[in-house]
């Protein structure tokens, strides 16, 4: 059985390369194959044999070849293939977020947002690929400032953001296999605002609040003991938070080593490329961000 290909998208930036490090640590634990795509609409045919001074191409073999030397130094014997396309790059990506088992983006931070080294390309494919995209940020950068952080950080884990409005099967089988191959913990995270009756004159009634957080842990308990059942191996924490799906993700994503989130695959025509968890993850969440399509 052929190998399953883990695709990286570089454009020559430091987010790329991050990125590129990522996934070939991934494609190395998950004995699966590397591939450093490069898409340049401006990429020329030529004859085999062209003189290196008249290769057209040149600066663009030069991008993946680098990146590709790198690579090599932490995984050797990594199974790479180098792919320049000729083409725009968002539907070169899309084209390759389905043939993979996952594609990897570089992302970076601009200002008071964050935004993607490929721009709206990077959000338009986020919003539209067939298969998992994960976005990774080059080291040292930090996200936008959040109004709140856990006082300690936990120690390292996959986290899992679950929604439990609609089923989530590709979501749970990502996070995981995710948390299964690295031998971390995964923590399931759900957020439930709570309804106006709970909210008082004083305060939130803690009586109402304790009837929400406890519905909502049943329904959370009903979605992950199947999984836990497939995955013994993985240990599993239940979190839920009275208050948004985004707020609860960005508060419990510190000091984890990856995020998984989801998005549906039918959105309507008008509405935003990605949700609202997804958005506030984009833009506050520091560690790599996997978005998973799923019905």
């Amino acid at each position: 059985m052929e190998p399953d290909i883990i695709t990286v998208g570089l454009d020559g930036s430091s987010e790329s390369l991050a990125a590129a490090q990522w996934a070939a640590d991934e494609a190395d634990r998950r004995q699966s194959v590397l591939r450093l795509l490069h898409a340049w609409i401006l990429l020329a045919a030529e004859a085999p044999g062209t003189p290196p001074d008249r290769d057209q191409n040149a600066g663009a073999r030069q991008l993946v070849r680098q990146v590709l030397d790198a690579v090599r130094e932490r995984h050797p014997h990594l199974q790479i293939i180098e792919d320049l396309v000729g083409a725009e790059a968002e539907p070169a990506l899309l084209r390759a977020a389905g043939e993979s088992q996952m594609l990897v983006l570089g992302s970076r931070a601009l200002g008071a947002w964050e935004s993607y080294v490929l721009g709206d390309i990077s959000l338009d494919v986020v919003g539209r690929a067939e298969g998992p995209v994960v976005l990774v940020r080059a080291p040292g950068h930090t996200a936008a400032a959040t109004a709140e952080r856990p006082p300690t950080i936990p120690d390292p884990r996959v986290v899992v953001g679950i929604g439990l409005t609609a089923p989530c099967d590709g979501l749970l089988a990502f996070a995981f296999d995710a948390a299964a191959t690295r031998g971390l913990p995964l923590q399931a995270v759900h957020g439930r605002p709570l309804p106006v009756h709970a909210y008082a004159p004083w305060g939130v009634d803690p009586d109402a609040e304790a009837a929400v957080v406890k519905e909502a842990h049943a329904d959370l308990r009903a979605a992950i003991d199947p999984w836990s059942g497939r995955f013994p191996e993985v240990t599993v924490e239940r979190t839920v938070l009275p208050e948004s799906p985004a707020r609860a993700v960005v508060r419990t994503a510190p000091g984890a080593e990856l995020l998984v989130i989801g998005r549906g695959r039918h959105r309507h025509a008008l509405a935003p490329r990605v949700g609202p968890v997804a958005h506030a993850a984009i833009h506050h969440v520091t560690c790599p961000v996997v978005v998973v399509p799923h019905d």
